[in-house]
């Protein structure tokens, strides 16, 4: 399975971006979908986690401001990102969780600058 995010770039702080992730298998309803993102000198943290049955976790950082979806017929996920300010700015990675294997995709770089 390959991963393969879309969507990064530069916003100014108070902008908005939507990352989709595009999967070369099938995501399949059993499968965890994850956003995560790495800043520099920073650990990787999971932003958002959405299950099959649609439970969703965020991180407390981006509760109200990202959303999460998947549309498992197209293998395709997204995270919406709206008020985005500078502390958000990192490499933002999609991950699937599927029968015992995680697989990620290269990242998208976020930069939230005036």
């Amino acid at each position: 399975v390959q991963l393969v995010e879309s969507g990064g770039g530069l916003v100014q702080p108070g902008g908005s971006l939507r990352l989709s992730c595009t999967s070369s298998g099938n995501i399949f309803r059993s499968d965890i979908v994850d956003w995560y993102r790495q800043a520099p000198g920073k650990q990787r943290e999971l932003v958002a986690q959405i299950s099959g049955a649609r439970f969703t976790y965020y991180l407390d950082s981006v509760k109200g401001r990202f959303t999460i979806s998947r549309d498992d017929e197209k293998n395709m996920f997204h995270l919406e990102m709206n008020s985005l300010q500078p502390d958000d700015t990192a490499v933002y990675l999609c991950s699937i969780r599927a029968l015992g294997a995680t697989y990620w995709g290269q990242g998208t770089q976020v930069t939230v600058s005036s």
